[in-house]
């Protein structure tokens, strides 16, 4: 059976259905929210909740939901069709510059998100899952270091570089999500299991992205890529 539907604008009724006091004291906070939902799919739709000082990286995670998961090859969506199938209709994103564990991203059992900790009529009473991502250390990992290095050997200096290394993190995160979701669907899977597919979807994303690259680039023009031979 389908997960309910919660659109982006009943996450904003919502959230703005909430007395003045709650909602001035979030805002202090400094807590924003972000919702952002793959282009082929009605659920789930994920949220990212952040702090406003990490507003570029919230952004980057909605783009690598958005749009970076429509460019991957067919294959890639393939392989995740009915793990997000069984997502709850909620994804609850708390993004984080860092875990104090080192770790890249934590399921939590619950959700901890005091505005969705419970489910709401306001959002059909829909089931909500969540995760954290510690983005500064997933910019800084190495997914696959011997891969990596390859593509990134394709580019030298300027615009192109920069491009790559963005769309490079932004595929790390989607890959994140990708597989605590899946940790989510399929509890008992093992962990390989589950790090496996992950880690092929987005050495596949990204191999697509350098080929489509290549294949689009002018090499008379641009001297920021590579010149064979």
């Amino acid at each position: 059976m389908n997960p309910a539907i919660v659109s982006p604008a009943a996450i904003h009724e919502y959230l703005h259905s909430r007395s003045g006091w709650i909602r001035g004291v979030e805002w202090a906070s400094g807590r924003r929210y972000l919702p952002a939902r793959f282009s082929d799919r009605s659920t789930p739709l994920f949220l990212v909740a952040y702090s406003f000082r990490d507003t570029r990286a919230a952004r980057q995670l909605s783009l690598a939901v958005e749009q970076d998961w429509s460019l991957a090859p067919d294959s890639c969506r393939d392989a995740y069709d009915a793990i997000l199938f069984q997502a709850p209709g909620l994804m609850v994103i708390q993004l984080r510059r860092s875990n104090v564990c080192g770790c890249l991203g934590h399921l939590h059992p619950a959700v901890r998100e005091r505005a969705f900790a419970e489910p709401h009529d306001a959002l059909g009473r829909v089931a909500a899952g969540e995760m954290d991502l510690a983005y500064r250390r997933i910019e800084a990992w190495q997914a696959l270091p011997l891969s990596d290095t390859a593509l990134d050997a394709r580019f030298l200096e300027g615009s192109r570089l920069e491009d790559f290394r963005t769309k490079q993190f932004r595929l790390k995160m989607l890959s994140i999500i990708l597989h605590e979701t899946h940790h989510l669907v399929s509890p008992q899977e093992p962990e390989n299991a589950i790090r496996e597919r992950s880690l092929s979807f987005y050495h596949d994303a990204l191999a697509a992205y350098v080929e489509n690259a290549t294949a689009t680039l002018s090499l008379t023009i641009d001297r920021s890529f590579y010149r064979f031979g």
